[in-house]
């Protein structure tokens, strides 16, 4: 089914639909932006990185206040209940991860475990954002958005063929 390649996200190769706002590297150029909610970028690996960079802000954030880093509290942050069922966006990025309800903590971001967590969290939140199956996240455009923003690599497996 390729219903998710007409999704917004995918469309705007923006996997995670990430607002306009900031002026992020790897954008369309002004003239050519038809989204006037959501950033559109050049390609898949420049919404990653735009991602990335946005998760690393969101620890830095979490470790200066005191919170947990956990994919709840992300998700919290990503998708707060004003706009969204939060509960049940939670519920199915653990599932895509493979993990039970309660198993939301993530290892530090400062860690190559943790690193690998993160990806495979994006990776998760992609599949809610745009509708696709897991098996269609595009782990090399994940990967190197990821390295480009400065977790490192390598993060996720290449798909099986």
């Amino acid at each position: 089914m390729n219903n998710y390649k007409k999704s917004r996200g995918w469309r705007n190769n923006n996997p995670l639909n990430i607002r306009r706002g900031e002026e992020w590297q790897g954008l369309v150029a002004k003239e050519k932006r038809t989204d006037g909610q959501f950033c559109q970028f050049l390609n898949k690996t420049w919404g990653y990185r735009a991602a990335g960079k946005v998760m690393r802000s969101y620890y830095r954030l979490f470790c200066q206040t005191g919170r947990r880093w956990d994919v709840e509290n992300i998700i919290g942050r990503w998708a707060p209940r004003n706009e969204n069922d939060t509960e049940a966006y939670t519920a199915r990025v653990l599932a895509l991860m493979g993990r039970e309800r309660g198993d939301t903590r993530l290892a530090p971001l400062t860690t190559q475990p943790g690193r690998v967590q993160l990806a495979l969290l994006v990776a998760a939140m992609t599949c809610v954002e745009t509708g696709c199956p897991w098996e269609a996240v595009p782990r090399m455009e994940l990967n190197a958005g990821l390295v480009l923003a400065g977790l490192g690599g390598p993060l996720l497996a290449a798909k099986a063929n």
